[in-house]
């Protein structure tokens, strides 16, 4: 009988395991995880990049935890010698009617409590010679650090500490009782007082082996990135960002400068046929047909259909994907970029058509429910978990 299970060993998981101990170190905790190792899915496939809060709303738990987050995540990596880069993010306005947009994202940046910083066209040029803009924001706080890397290590601590991490385990079914739930994997059961999913791309789908409907489904949406040849790394000093499309849910196509000494070049965001998709010929029957056949998806899809058949086309040619990038960088050749790594984030949708905004909590008899934890998750997730441990644990 353990105090409490936590199904996923993404940094989500981690984070919240590292903040039950926190809060108890005699707790014994369990962590599942289908896979042979921590970090599979979305923590081990985004962009690394450690985001301050500018973009979510004053008052979000986005915002709030990514703040947070992104000064936990430098310390954590501080205190144990890992890779961090804290090398700031310009985000850049290529075009007079950007520039309201521009200015709502600096004062939303005040109102999240963050450094911000107007920089003029010569200013930005000063930075980022070869970036075509006319005024830009530079956020100092935004960097690059290696969330694997992150994650391993909170893995070895939680262990450390006495946790237990039980990999390609992968669950089966969910039993609540009045004092404590069961849970079966194909191997074995286990038993413990409190149960947390923190499972991402299948977070829905372990409520439901738990009876729960979260009223929301997610939907798979794959980033595709291309890496630049190391001989364009020049043109490439922070993060470089497109002031977002307010007629499109997801960033755009941006520039990351990685932990690796590579640059990355994305991503899209397209649809992708298999809840775990990273390849284009990835494809799940049931986890296409779980789209398809929810009406969210269509009234989502029908409202955004010219932005989403745009990413798709991207998505086949890099010469669409160069000219996009180029709005950013002109002197951008489709030669300069090879493809790259590929990320899926999962996404809750609700059967009204609309993209759930904030990370989501559904809580059980004896369960809590992760069912919407995309980006800034990953810098956030330290956070994410003292977050749960103050809401939802404090007793335990």
């Amino acid at each position: 009988m353990y105090d409490a299970i936590i199904i996923g060993a993404g940094l989500v998981g981690l984070g919240t395991a590292n903040a039950l101990q926190e809060h108890n170190p005699l707790l014994r905790l369990l962590i599942l995880d289908k896979e042979n190792g921590a970090a599979a899915h979305q923590s081990g496939h985004n962009s690394n990049v450690v985001h301050s809060g500018i973009y979510y709303p004053p008052g979000s738990l986005k915002s709030r935890l990514a703040k947070q987050g992104n000064h936990s995540i430098y310390t954590f990596c501080q205190q144990h010698g890992l890779y961090h880069d804290r090398c700031g993010k310009v985000i850049v306005a290529t075009q007079p009617k950007e520039l309201p947009l521009l200015e709502n994202l600096y004062q939303r940046g005040l109102q999240n409590g963050l450094d911000v910083n107007r920089l003029s066209q010569a200013e930005l040029k000063e930075r980022e010679p070869y970036v075509n803009g006319i005024e830009a924001i530079l956020v100092p706080d935004a960097g690059i650090v290696n969330y694997p890397e992150i994650a391993a290590k909170l893995a070895e601590i939680i262990q450390a500490r006495g946790g237990d991490i039980h990999y390609q385990q992968q669950v089966q079914n969910i039993r609540e009782h009045n004092g404590y739930v069961e849970v079966q994997t194909q191997q074995t059961h286990y038993q413990a007082k409190w149960l947390v999913n923190c499972a991402g791309l299948h977070s829905d789908r372990i409520a439901q082996l738990a009876g729960y409907d979260t009223g929301m489904k997610i939907v798979p949406f794959r980033g595709e990135y291309y890496v630049l040849n190391s001989s364009k790394n020049y043109l490439v000093n922070h993060l470089i960002y497109p002031v977002p499309n307010p007629d499109f849910p997801f960033l755009g196509v941006h520039f990351t400068r990685m932990y690796n000494g590579k640059r990355d070049v994305g991503p899209n965001a397209v649809l992708a046929f298999k809840r775990e998709g990273y390849r284009k010929t990835d494809f799940s029957p049931r986890d296409l047909a779980d789209v398809l056949t929810y009406k969210g998806f269509w009234k989502i899809a029908s409202r955004y259909f010219n932005e989403g058949m745009a990413e798709m086309r991207r998505s086949f040619s890099r010469q669409l994907f160069t000219e996009n990038a180029r709005q950013l960088i002109p002197d951008l050749q489709p030669e300069d970029i090879t493809p790259g790594p590929a990320g899926v984030r999962a996404q809750a949708l609700t059967a009204d058509g609309k993209l759930v905004d904030d990370f989501h909590f559904v809580v059980g008899r004896r369960s809590l429910h992760v069912c919407n934890a995309p980006s800034p998750a990953a810098t956030a997730s330290m956070e994410i978990g003292r977050e749960i441990v103050r809401r939802y644990f404090v007793g335990l």
